[in-house]
């Protein structure tokens, strides 16, 4: 068995390069704290969020989340958590924001205030030379499958075993881990057959392990921020505007190979919590 990573929350917070001098925008009751916009994070999902060699969290999401907490005049700062306590702690009021490259879904969008910024998909990791052959989704049946718990991931994973078991197929045998990380590693360890993350971490876990990248693209869908309170997500979305209109946007995302968003204004999506 895997070690499970460490429940105990690390507070990250970001120090400022030099003292703010504008005014925030938002301040308690709509904050958990004055002057910084606390996000939650897995960085175990490169490039999205990771952690480099010298310790400090990097990727996507960590820029853009640095970017939006500037353009409010607050300091943003990261507590580092697994993915399914993440919804939870955000309805709890213990962080501000869900920065993990969460997967719009209706039923999302009516527990959270959602505010989309790019676009995802999953795909399937194999062994190095692909020795199960699995070249498209039916091949899936009957194997043990890794998949972060609580995921969209997860949820394409089930909806796959219960298609096969309609087709008359073998189901998947799921195995869900605290991080996706965990669920590379099991592959890697020959506990499970395949692995199944999101398409920009498979390619480049697969670039750095030698693991084979079997299926991409399955499902893509929007991915968002998530807020619990509905001024934080407007604030969300007016900054995100921001940062597209001076170019910032379109250069983290080609910086990363991540594909970016089609509508043209951001804005919350779905009704939020009522």
């Amino acid at each position: 068995m895997l070690k499970p990573l460490i429940a105990a929350l690390l507070l990250i917070a970001i120090p400022a390069a030099a003292q703010q001098t504008c005014t925030p925008r938002l301040a308690p009751p709509v904050l958990t704290e004055a002057g910084r916009l606390s996000m939650s994070i897995n960085p175990t999902l490169p490039p999205m969020q990771f952690v480099d060699v010298s310790g400090q969290l990097r990727g996507l999401n960590v820029d853009l989340g640095n970017e939006i907490a500037r353009r409010l005049c607050l300091e943003p700062s990261y507590v580092r958590i697994d993915f399914n306590a993440m919804v939870p702690g955000l309805q709890s009021r213990r962080w501000d924001v869900i920065n993990t490259g969460i997967f719009w879904t209706e039923e999302r969008s009516r527990i959270m205030f959602l505010v989309n910024y790019g676009s995802q998909a999953v795909s399937v990791m194999t062994l190095s030379g692909n020795p199960l052959n699995i070249r498209v989704s039916d091949d899936l049946a009957g194997r043990t499958v890794s998949v972060e718990t609580g995921t969209y991931a997860e949820r394409r994973l089930r909806e796959f075993s219960a298609e096969f078991e309609r087709k008359g197929l073998r189901p998947v045998t799921i195995r869900a881990f605290n991080t996706g990380a965990e669920g590379y590693q099991a592959l890697r360890a020959g506990q499970v057959q395949a692995s199944m993350s999101i398409d920009t971490t498979a390619a480049e876990v697969t670039r750095r392990t030698g693991l084979h990248w079997a299926l991409r693209g399955i499902g893509g869908a929007p991915i968002a921020f998530a807020a619990a309170q509905r001024p934080l997500a407007e604030a969300i979305a007016t900054a995100m505007n921001e940062i597209r209109e001076d170019g910032t946007y379109a250069r983290i995302f080609a910086q990363y190979g991540f594909s970016e968003l089609t509508e043209v204004t951001f804005a919350i999506n779905g009704p939020g919590p009522r």
